[in-house]
């Protein structure tokens, strides 16, 4: 009995990480002014994690553009918009493609 339900517990993880390896991801280019440094950028970051269903978070200093790629989220845009002015930055615009 115990085999069997080992099988179908495995079977259930085995499923969920399946289903999570061929989800459907969407990528935010976030364009905002006011990031000038490392330290600026691990605030954001530290917010962004937060958020569920964050899945990967990159910020390039020079351009003032945060990549946010997240599973089955929409990140909206005042939702952002609070994020960012609650981190002390200009929120200007984002961009978002299905990956």
């Amino acid at each position: 009995m115990k085999k069997h339900i080992l099988n179908i517990t495995g079977g259930l993880l085995l499923l969920s990480f399946v289903h999570t390896a061929f989800a459907e991801t969407t990528v935010y280019s976030i364009r905002v002014d006011g990031l000038a440094c490392p330290y600026c950028a691990y605030g954001i970051e530290k917010k962004l994690n937060e958020l569920q269903g964050v899945k990967f978070i990159d910020m390039n200093l020079d351009t003032g553009v945060v990549t946010v790629e997240t599973y089955d989220v929409k990140l909206e845009e005042a939702q952002l918009k609070q994020l960012f002015q609650d981190s002390g930055f200009t929120y200007r615009s984002k961009q978002e493609t299905l990956k």
